[in-house]
């Protein structure tokens, strides 16, 4: 048996397990049971192995073995053009639906963490050649830990305070707080939306924040989350009954108002506190050099 092979399992199993560990079904039901975790299962068994097989072709100077990894990267940058394809053709089915922001930065995760896979396996690789088994145990742990750190990111109530509020009509207009939402002329309709419906103030911390939230994808983000979570009061053929999100164009609060089936407001208000912050949202104009009185020259 070849020197390297109880190296290459060891690293090929660590890099597998942590794909498991990053691979989880939440509220957005997807990966879906159980097709879509074999598949990408799967393709973290690939990049675990490639890897894993790459330590010992750089301690061979096998060096054109390693050219492997860039077909690799082009192979998942595929990965990221199914889960793009996959979102957006079952998109459209959603009662409230993700958005085209939401989607791209669920396919960027998923080919991001075949990466981190690469990572874990080839370090854990590396430590059993060079160490006694319990330091590459260890370290794999730490690979493991630093790439579940790496998958996460921050929340909308890491960056915005949440604050119920209840909703208003001033003649047949909608109101969350002195956000103006939408028009609902039918009686029958404002009666429901007063019933059923609930209304939330989502108040930027900073500067920075206003123009996160700002962010049409963003806002879609968090209305589709709380559908999901709550479930949602209307059908298709119901335009009235359409959860909004909508903006104070003077200070940047936002105001939501959302259906929920599950009138519940603490819980609503974890879940759009969980709501992550998508890497296309986020706007820092406060460290540009204009912003800070600062030129080029």
């Amino acid at each position: 048996m070849n020197e390297y092979t109880y190296a290459i399992v060891f690293g090929i199993a660590v890099g597998t397990l942590s794909r498991i560990l990053m691979l989880k079904t939440d509220y957005r039901q997807y990966p879906t049971y159980l097709h879509g975790k074999i598949i990408h299962v799967s393709l973290g068994f690939i990049a675990a192995a490639l890897g894993a097989i790459a330590v010992p072709a750089l301690l061979e100077q096998e060096y054109t073995a390693v050219t492997l990894l860039t077909v690799a990267a082009t192979q998942f940058r595929d990965v990221r053009n199914m889960e793009r394809n996959t979102l957006t053709e079952i998109d459209q089915f959603e009662l409230v639906p993700r958005g085209k922001s939401y989607i791209e930065g669920i396919a960027i995760s998923f080919e991001s963490r075949n990466y981190l896979c690469i990572f874990t396996a080839f370090i854990s690789a590396l430590l059993y050649i060079h160490f006694i088994l319990p330091i590459a145990i260890l370290g794999s742990i730490l690979c493991i830990l630093i790439a579940m750190k790496l998958m996460s990111g921050s929340t909308i109530k890491d960056i915005a305070e949440i604050v119920p509020i209840p909703l208003k009509f001033e003649g047949a207009g909608l109101y969350v707080d002195n956000i103006y939402i939408m028009n609902i002329g039918v009686e029958e309709r404002r009666e429901e939306i007063l019933k059923y419906g609930m209304g939330f103030l989502i108040l930027p911390k900073n500067r920075d924040i206003v123009q996160t939230l700002a962010n049409l994808g963003q806002r879609q983000a968090m209305l589709h989350d709380v559908s999901v979570s709550l479930g949602i009061f209307r059908d298709s053929g119901t335009p009235a009954l359409t959860p909004l999100i909508k903006r104070d164009l003077v200070d940047g609060r936002v105001g939501m108002f959302i259906l929920p089936q599950t009138r519940d407001i603490d819980l609503a208000i974890k879940i759009i506190g969980s709501v992550p912050v998508l890497e296309s949202a986020i706007r820092l104009p406060s460290e540009s050099k204009p912003y800070n009185g600062k030129s080029d020259e």
